[in-house]
């Protein structure tokens, strides 16, 4: 029988050190400036051992993105202009908006689920993400799923 494989999404300060290692130690490698494993491995302060363990397992997230919808969640405040300003930031960075659900405030907050695709001509989708973080107003983002 198959091993079913399980993925998840998590945010980098979740992520074990090694583990951010070996991401750092395969892009040395796919962009020239590593010019072997071993190369790499030295360059990030990781074993070998732990660079093919693990190599096959991670990476960012943006890398196989293209062509996914994405579906957030975030908690904003109930403000004129903060929606519209969301919406732009994923228009900037040419994802497409495919579907909205605001709800109706409480207290002054509201929750929106938004899904998104990410496309071939998308610019990468941890940056769309970081910058709606980092609005005046988002309380916080939290990555639904991913189809």
């Amino acid at each position: 029988m198959a091993e079913k494989t399980t993925y998840y999404v998590i945010k980098e300060k979740a992520v074990p050190e090694v583990l951010l290692k070996v991401v750092e130690a395969k892009r040395l490698l796919e962009s020239g400036r590593a010019s072997s494993v071993q190369d790499a491995v030295e360059r990030v302060d990781i074993s070998r051992s732990s660079f093919y363990k693990y190599k096959d397992d991670i990476f960012p997230f943006h890398d196989n993105a293209k062509g996914r919808t994405i579906t957030l969640v975030i908690q904003l405040d109930d403000e004129p202009g903060l929606l519209s300003s969301i919406l732009r930031i994923i228009a900037d960075g040419n994802a497409n908006i495919l579907t909205i659900h605001q709800s109706i405030p409480v207290n002054g907050i509201a929750s929106l689920t938004l899904s998104i695709e990410i496309l071939p001509q998308t610019t990468d989708a941890n940056r769309i993400m970081e910058a709606i973080e980092a609005k005046d107003g988002v309380h916080y983002l939290k990555i639904l799923a991913r189809e």
